[in-house]
């Protein structure tokens, strides 16, 4: 028998309460390759900027000429890059955005998103935040070379659990807080 477990936060739109779920339970991890280099466009993950061309970041290419081994990953899928930084202290997970299309180390471990159960929108905002670090936390280990790389397993890292509200809230949410980054976006252009 399996229990649902519930958590219901302070702040929300409605008294809908949020349902936890393993990160499995609404994403798919993508293993796809770059098949005849059907993409040549190398990406990294800048924890800033998001799933980025590496040329355009680094004024150079760090990826092999030949990338037909790396993940390929199409707009709107998520990698998290384990390294962490200052402001990203359990890694970065980002959403492609800007390309239709690219290519990413195996080193990353990619996901799409199960559209019945988590918004894709929410789902990037979501992991802007803090709120996920703490599972990552518990089954993460530092690399054994302490070269800021955590050592997580693929299997951990989908058995993490995320507390989810409903749909209709996480598109409220996500509208919500597009709403504040436009808003913010244009305050820095007047400034």
């Amino acid at each position: 028998m399996k229990f649902l477990l519930i958590y219901v936060p302070n702040l929300r739109f409605n008294n809908d309460p949020y349902k936890k779920y393993n990160l499995y339970e609404f994403a798919t991890r993508v293993t796809r390759k770059n098949k005849d280099n059907v993409s040549n466009l190398p990406l990294t993950i800048s924890a800033q900027y998001g799933l980025v061309d590496q040329v355009s970041f680094f004024n150079k290419t760090v990826a092999s000429k030949d990338m037909s081994g790396y993940y390929l990953l199409k707009n709107g899928e998520f990698a998290y890059n384990k390294s962490y930084s200052n402001d990203y202290p359990w890694g970065a997970i980002k959403r492609l955005d800007l390309y239709d299309m690219g290519c990413l180390s195996t080193l990353y471990i990619c996901f799409k998103t199960n559209d019945n159960i988590v918004n894709s929108n929410y789902l990037a905002h979501y992991f802007e935040s803090s709120k996920w670090h703490k599972q990552v936390a518990d089954i993460a280990g530092e690399g054994a070379r302490n070269h800021g790389l955590l050592n997580i397993a693929v299997n951990d890292f989908f058995n993490t659990k995320h507390a989810v509200p409903t749909i209709e809230n996480q598109i409220k949410i996500a509208g919500f807080l597009d709403l504040i980054e436009e808003r913010i976006q244009t305050q820095i252009k007047i400034i």
